[in-house]
């Protein structure tokens, strides 16, 4: 059976498979050997190379769950985005980021960029026009991300490949957020796709991985480069990640499912503010939303009504975790300003729209009635303590 006719449920179990050929187990051995056979060999393996046969076999997976060529499983997002970054970009070359990245890809890009001497513009919005005001003559690449960390800003991704096309520059993409589930940017004419596989592709909370995808010979330059930096995953965490992959689709739809019966209930709550998330119709990017993905994803985040205390807040939650990271089966809320974007400065943090309020959630895979339950008596344990404090003045 062709590769592109499987279902995303058998690429996810099937493809990239290790064959256990000695003793026929129903699921892939694991190869942890650091040292291989250099004698009477096609290649020679070593684990930094990118090539143990659990590292090729995964590759395989994630390419196809990206419809790429070809893939390299790095030791974190980080990892990864820096490999593709210092791949495609030298002293002289000019990099046009979309303004609402998350955090840690901003701090990486001011505090490492200006040592290399390489030029970079961060966008003044996130519409196609903004991306074609900020190309410079040494333009080599333009790199987005959407939907955005924290604030579910919704980019267009077929009118900025088009843009990047159209002069001659690559173009990249952090697709952590949607997952390979619910949006696929190469079809859309990206040219490499990033994800931090911490987050949904591990979807446990208990692995650290990055990967990228694209084509062969992107590939091929990538791992000319990435090599020599060391970023590559263990055997034994790529093995896991192939395991946790299993239930990937399965995973994120029921995600979906939850996050959108959330997002509508935070919605109508008095004491919400603002709800972001691409799958409400209120959202302003909900159209483009709608027109580039196949679900609106587990990621949304919203602003406590003024008055109520945030980290009170959280603190009161007896079932969602208060927890760094996203994506795992269990729902987590952190608050940006404290982490994601800590590394910001608060005046740029302010002009991102992240105030002290906002509240990144991770929906997981529990019952809806018992987040909503838990969210209900946070709330009225914060407004009772607030009422409790002003009696005592």
């Amino acid at each position: 059976m062709a590769k592109n006719k499987l279902g995303l449920n058998t690429i996810c179990i099937h493809t990239g498979e290790v064959k256990d050929e000695q003793f026929k187990g129903a699921i892939s051995p694991i190869y942890l050997s650091t040292s291989y056979a250099f004698e009477d060999v096609d290649v020679i393996r070593y684990p930094r190379n990118f090539n143990t046969p659990n590292q090729e076999n995964l590759a395989k997976k994630m390419a196809a769950l990206e419809h790429t060529e070809s893939a390299l499983i790095f030791g974190s997002g980080m990892a990864a985005l820096s490999a593709m970054f210092l791949t495609f970009l030298k002293a002289g070359d000019h990099l046009v980021v979309q303004n609402t990245l998350y955090g840690g890809a901003s701090h990486f890009i001011r505090e490492e960029f200006p040592k290399y001497g390489i030029e970079f513009t961060f966008t003044n919005g996130y519409h196609v026009s903004d991306f074609e005001d900020a190309i410079q003559s040494n333009t080599k690449l333009i790199h987005i991300e959407t939907p955005s960390n924290p604030l579910l800003t919704i980019t267009d991704i077929k009118g900025v490949a088009e843009l990047a096309r159209s002069k001659n520059i690559l173009s990249s993409i952090d697709n952590t957020f949607a997952s390979p589930i619910n949006q696929n940017p190469i079809d859309m004419g990206i040219d490499i796709v990033m994800h931090s596989a911490t987050k949904y592709l591990g979807g446990h909370s208990d692995i650290l991985a990055g990967v990228l995808m694209a084509s062969e010979p992107l590939i091929q330059e990538i791992w000319h480069v990435a090599k020599n930096f060391g970023g590559n995953l263990s055997d034994f965490t790529v093995w896991m990640l192939e395991r946790s992959m299993k239930t990937l689709a399965l995973r994120v739809k029921a995600q979906n499912r939850n996050a959108k019966k959330l997002a509508c209930y935070l919605e109508q709550h008095p004491d919400i503010k603002q709800v972001n998330y691409p799958g409400l119709k209120s959202h302003p990017d909900y159209s483009l939303a709608k027109s580039q993905m196949k679900g609106f994803g587990g990621m949304m985040s919203f602003e406590l009504a003024d008055g109520l205390n945030a980290s009170a807040f959280m603190k009161q939650l007896k079932l969602i975790k208060p927890s760094v990271s996203l994506a795992g089966v269990e729902s987590t809320i952190l608050s940006p300003h404290l982490t994601s974007h800590a590394l910001l400065s608060q005046e740029e943090r302010d002009n991102l729209g992240i105030s002290d309020q906002l509240m990144r959630f991770s929906v997981g895979i529990e019952s809806k009635r018992d987040l909503i339950a838990d969210i209900e008596q946070a709330i009225s344990s914060v407004k009772q303590q607030s009422n409790n404090s002003s009696l005592k003045l």
